[in-house]
């Protein structure tokens, strides 16, 4: 029996990006009937938003692209790199910091960005970050990541990423 993929998403304070990558990703899963072959979380590389609730200003934008999604901010901790096979950061600068709290090449070689599964993007490009800015860069920073999960979904369907 194969187990399942661990995969954490990363952003800053994990209430914008990463949570709602994780609940995207598993609703394309869950579309094409995978959900059971993967594990999904999310967490911060910061302690700024710890138990809080995603942003309201997000969760509009992902209802009104037709679905919902809760859950609790939380850390990332140098343990995750135990617990999961991928660690996919939302900008170049989380991934500078998960880079720096990783221990060893077997931790680093987990670490990827989440622009290089996007078919408009590549792994030196970030996906921005709306929290200080109005509707239109939440509207723009769901689009990059729902095409970045169909990306890193599609990965893994056709092989090019495995555990």
């Amino acid at each position: 029996m194969v187990s399942e993929i661990r995969i954490c998403f990363v952003c800053l304070g994990n209430i914008v990006r990463s949570p709602l990558a994780e609940h995207l990703f598993l609703r394309l899963a869950n579309q094409k009937r995978r959900k059971h072959e993967y594990i999904v979380e999310s967490a911060g590389t910061s302690a700024y938003h710890i138990g809080e609730k995603p942003d309201s200003r997000m969760c509009r934008v992902a209802a009104n692209h037709g679905f919902r999604y809760s859950g609790r901010s939380r850390q990332f901790e140098v343990n995750d790199f135990h617990r999961f096979d991928y660690v996919v950061a939302m900008d170049l600068e989380n991934r500078d910091t998960l880079q720096r709290l990783s221990i060893d090449d077997t931790h680093r070689k987990k670490i990827r960005t989440m622009r290089e599964f996007d078919p408009l993007g590549n792994s030196h490009m970030d996906v921005p970050d709306p929290y200080f800015g109005g509707a239109d860069g939440f509207e723009e920073t769901y689009c990059i990541i729902e095409r970045s999960c169909r990306g890193l979904l599609e990965a893994f369907e056709d092989g090019r990423l495995e555990i």
